[in-house]
């Protein structure tokens, strides 16, 4: 059975688009222009039409999902799926319109770090649902894409070695540093920094977000280890390969990990930093 959808306004003003043969609505984000209201009104039509009771839930992600659209923005949205919807995932582009076609058990399947699908995994993360109709199945799935348990935790940091590779360059970067090779300090600061950004999310229990959403992600879903503003001065600084920024983030980031380690039975960050032994002398001075 094919659903309309019509938008509705409630007493409050908010923006409601109501799938009239069922007792559900579709529920939009502040921020929107008039032109992605009325495009999202499209989808949501169109993809009623043809799924009727298969379509699950619509996900508005991208900037115009965390009010950061500009006149240039396209929208990106996530039909979502029953089981035996019969598509997907798929993906149709076009200057307006990114939409993924994909069926709910596709979106509980969760990619391992290093994998294709974990590049993917932050475009769930604080993604607004528009649509659900699962009774919360639907935002369990996209909670569990955007975080990391502890043992994806000890995998990132320890079996791929994101961890002991930050301590590579940050090493490195200050050895530089102090034998006055400024060029040579600079690069492998810079190289660092997706080490140590993977490093500050995952111990955070979190996806690393896309680099255009980072000080986005920071002022509105602040880190538990970090203030926001002063992550983002820390970070500009080790781009430039300052070591007191180098160090700063070190001492942070043992700290964060020894907490890390007090809630498992057996420790798993700290041995990886303590078996730099002396060397750390450079990373503590």
């Amino acid at each position: 059975m094919a659903a309309s959808t019509r938008l509705q306004t409630s007493g409050s003003g908010q923006k409601f688009a109501t799938v009239t043969d069922h007792t559900d609505a579709m529920q939009l984000p502040p921020g929107l222009s008039p032109a992605h209201r009325d495009l999202l009104e499209a989808v949501a039509h169109r993809n009623a039409a043809d799924y009727g009771q298969k379509l699950l839930g619509l996900v508005l992600s991208g900037s115009a999902g965390r009010e950061m659209a500009t006149e240039r923005s396209d929208l990106d949205v996530f039909v979502v799926l029953t089981d035996t919807g019969g598509r997907g995932p798929e993906t149709s582009r076009s200057a307006t319109l990114d939409e993924t076609i994909l069926a709910i058990s596709d979106l509980e399947r969760v990619a391992p770090f290093g994998t294709e699908g974990w590049w993917y995994r932050w475009s769930f993360a604080w993604a607004p649902t528009l649509l659900d109709r699962t009774e919360g199945r639907l935002a369990s799935a996209l909670n569990r894409q955007a975080t990391v348990d502890a043992d994806e935790a000890e995998s990132i940091l320890v079996e791929h070695d994101r961890l002991d590779g930050w301590l590579n360059f940050a090493y490195r970067a200050l050895k530089n540093d102090r034998d006055g090779r400024t060029l040579e300090r600079r690069l492998d600061a810079a190289e660092s920094m997706p080490w140590l950004l993977d490093v500050i999310f995952t111990l955070e229990g979190r996806v690393r977000p896309y680099h255009k959403y980072l000080p986005w992600e920071l002022r509105q879903h602040p880190l538990t280890h970090w203030q926001a503003e002063e992550l983002l001065v820390l970070l500009t600084a080790t781009l430039d390969g300052d070591p007191s920024a180098i160090r700063a983030a070190f001492a942070c980031i043992e700290k964060a990990c020894a907490a890390f380690d007090s809630l498992i039975q057996v420790p798993v960050l700290t041995p990886v930093i303590e078996s730099w032994g002396d060397e750390l002398q450079l990373l503590r001075h």
